[in-house]
């Protein structure tokens, strides 16, 4: 005997077409029907174009996060030694940020849950960055990642296929029917993965400019602004922080380059930007675990937060101490005169190290540790004419003239002494 239906779809889909709302009861059965199949991928494209184009209001953007985290399982963080608190990165070019963050924060007794991905097009993914490192392994158990949180505080995994799968099979359509772009459908996609994670701490980096999602910082404000209420409204103490993305991210971008670079940071080196925002996204993180005045920076000069990633990098049977790995070929590009270095686009950037192998087009395709861009200039330096401006790195050389395509127009050098302005890294804090 054939169930019932409580609802038609098609009536869900014209509510939201002719820029009605839809009921928590409505948008429940339209989540769990679409996960079990019973709604066809043809009526979800229907409706992810529907919200795309109409919206949805704070109480819908909640039933929908909510109803995609009961489609899996939560994780549970009671009984932990220490207090829970983990951060989200909208995704960028040359952003390993979590690489040093977390083994910071988490040297300061909170535990840091870092359930990451990998990346697809022109933004890398933690994993990949990690896996860099020879014997580093992504996939944990629950029980291996409950144990390495209460020994040693920080975790930075692969998440498990249990959590908001509605979230994955929608995520998939958005892809290929052009709806990847709408804010009640990222941050549901993000947030319901991150309440069902258990944190009790979520900051948030949303990204904006040319290597961002989010082209504009009014649609940054937005996105973040609709993530932390629902992170409020699920009751996890939730702020976002809007970061500059227009420029890449440090001097590193691509695998194990980034990987070396985050270890200059937690040596008491690094570039300057990397350094401000691991900082500021830990005490923004520490503040809302109950440290306000947390000595960070001593943390991270004085070799505290290394001595976390070691065990970090270690309890996951990685050796931090093995070289990492190196590409076959290289190759200079060199200022063709002097003056300021005034433009460095951050989208294309990316898209060149993903053409040296450094990304992946198809979720399947491996990615070549080695390859990616190493930057010896930032906007606002004074270069001199035969100066490196970038070094290539690729393990097959025909490769380069596709990845310097993408570069053409993308840095520019002004006179010299010019004033090039030079836009601050973080934009602005948003808390509910």
């Amino acid at each position: 005997m054939s169930t019932v239906e409580p609802f038609d779809t098609v009536d869900l889909i014209t509510t939201k077409r002719d820029k009605g709302r839809l009921s928590t009861a409505q948008i429940s059965w339209l989540v769990d029907a679409y996960t079990r199949g019973y709604v066809a991928d043809e009526q979800m494209s229907a409706m992810a174009m529907a919200i795309l184009l109409n919206g949805m209001d704070r109480a819908e953007v909640h039933d929908l996060t909510m109803a995609m985290i009961a489609t899996g399982e939560r994780m549970s963080f009671e009984g932990l030694s220490r207090k829970t608190a983990d951060k989200h990165s909208t995704g960028g070019v040359g952003d390993k940020i979590t690489l040093p963050l977390a083994p910071l924060v988490a040297s300061f007794g909170v535990a840091v849950p870092q359930l990451s991905g990998r990346g697809l097009g022109h933004t890398g993914g933690t994993l990949d960055k990690l896996e860099s490192i020879p014997g580093w392994r992504a996939a944990l158990s629950n029980e291996e990642m409950r144990s390495q949180l209460d020994s040693i505080g920080a975790v930075i995994c692969a998440a498990g296929s249990g959590l908001a799968p509605a979230d994955k099979k929608l995520y998939a359509l958005r892809d290929i029917t052009g709806t990847v772009e709408s804010i009640p459908l990222i941050a549901s996609s993000i947030m319901s993965k991150k309440i069902a994670e258990g944190t009790s701490v979520l900051v948030l980096d949303v990204k904006f400019g040319s290597g961002a999602f989010m082209k504009t910082q009014e649609r940054a404000r937005e996105l973040a602004e609709t993530m932390v209420a629902l992170g409020a409204d699920a009751g996890v103490a939730t702020s976002a922080l809007l970061t500059n993305m227009n420029v890449p991210l440090g001097l590193a971008i691509g695998n194990a380059n980034e990987v070396r670079e985050s270890v200059e940071v937690l040596a008491g080196g690094g570039p300057a930007d990397v350094v401000e925002l691991t900082l500021a996204l830990a005490r923004e993180m520490l503040a809302a675990s109950g440290q306000p005045d947390a000595d960070v920076e001593k943390a991270l000069s004085g070799g505290r937060a290394m001595d976390t990633w070691r065990a970090m990098i270690k309890a996951q049977d990685g050796d931090p101490d093995a070289p990492l790995p190196v590409a076959k070929e290289t190759r200079d590009v060199v200022a063709d005169r002097d003056g300021v270095l005034e433009k460095q686009d951050a989208l294309a950037f990316g898209i060149a190290a993903w053409r040296l192998g450094a990304g992946r087009a198809r979720k399947e395709d491996p990615v070549q540790h080695a390859a990616g861009i190493d930057l010896r200039a930032k906007p606002g330096d004074s270069v001199k004419k035969g100066q490196v401006l970038f070094t290539l790195s690729a393990d097959e050389p025909a490769r380069f003239d596709r990845a310097l395509e993408a570069l053409e127009g993308a840095y520019s050098i002004a006179e010299a002494g010019a004033k090039v302005a030079v836009a601050p890294l973080i934009a602005d804090r948003v808390t509910v």
